[in-house]
């Protein structure tokens, strides 16, 4: 990886690892989730807006022949992404959320076997097998029952959709500037929001100080500008390498929200982590490789 895309990178699993302890605040302060997604995408949306519409700024909207995929990208990872994640850090700490949310590379691995067409040796399979004991004992630490409604679920949900953003969305980098892609996923992803958007000024009214900070944050910081640096990271780097970065979300997390929130997931969460980390490392250093007649691709997982 070169250094400007592990820069880039690097920010933005910072800001990726504090926001989870961020959306729990704001939850704890007083607004509904619904509310609280439709807060910080309205925000981030008008941000994108100004800059688009800058003078100075060449920004160009996605072709024709390319809406509807993007669209149907932005709606799974925008969309339903954050829906998950604000819902399900009703009832798990916001460190179980960073746990859950970075396993996300082990769906990704799976992913690009069917899109990349990468085969997994022996060691890929174990790793996978690994990883998923992991995020099984991360989901087991939670409070929650196993049902659509249980946080853990929802988490586990959002990863899957996260890993199909990231990959799905690396061929679009090579047309399209980061922020472009960023603004009109944006854009997309906050049309479902409004149907949060009645009763939204109870929650501005009963929203604490902090809530209130948090959801700026989170509109500016995860939501406007770290999508921006992701997309940036991945168009001068491989898809593989820079994903990989994600599995220090987890670590940084769960320190924001100890420091924060005062809150740590529980052991047998903090275990399943260690083990879906151990699991994902071992397929991305050592389970993947190509088909012998298979030329190589510039897209990876």
């Amino acid at each position: 990886m070169n250094i400007k895309a592990f820069i880039y990178g690097i920010i933005t699993i910072i800001i990726w690892g504090s926001t989870y302890a961020a959306i729990r605040a704001s939850l704890h302060g007083g607004y509904e989730p619904g509310h609280l997604v439709f807060s910080r995408y309205f925000m981030a949306s008008i941000l994108l807006a100004i800059y688009a519409l800058w003078p100075s700024v060449n920004f160009r909207l996605p072709d024709k022949k390319d809406l509807l995929p993007l669209t149907i990208l932005a709606l799974i990872g925008i969309s339903f992404y954050h829906t998950g994640v604000t819902f399900g850090e009703q009832t798990i700490t916001a460190g179980t959320a960073g746990l859950i949310i970075g396993s996300s590379p082990i769906f990704s691995s799976i992913i690009a076997m069917f899109v990349l067409k990468e085969r997994l040796g022996i060691y890929g399979w174990s790793g996978l097998g690994i990883g998923f004991i992991g995020v099984i004992l991360i989901t087991l630490g939670t409070a929650d029952s196993f049902s659509l409604a249980s946080g853990a679920i929802l988490l586990l949900l959002s990863a899957i959709a996260t890993s199909i953003f990231f990959v799905f969305q690396k061929p679009f980098l090579r047309r399209y500037k980061p922020v472009e892609l960023t603004a009109f996923f944006t854009w997309s992803g906050t049309i479902p929001f409004f149907l949060y958007a009645p009763g939204i000024t109870e929650s501005l009214q009963q929203g604490t100080l902090e809530a209130h900070i948090s959801t700026i944050f989170t509109a500016i910081f995860p939501t406007a500008i770290a999508y921006v640096t992701w997309s940036t990271a991945l168009s001068l780097g491989k898809a593989s390498a820079v994903t990989s970065m994600m599995y220090l979300i987890p670590a940084i997390a769960v320190f924001v929200a100890w420091i924060w929130l005062n809150e740590l997931p529980s052991m047998l969460s903090i275990i399943g982590g260690g083990i879906a980390l151990a699991g994902v490392i071992l397929v991305n250093s050592f389970g993947k490789r190509r088909s012998p007649t298979q030329v190589p691709s510039k897209k990876s997982a």
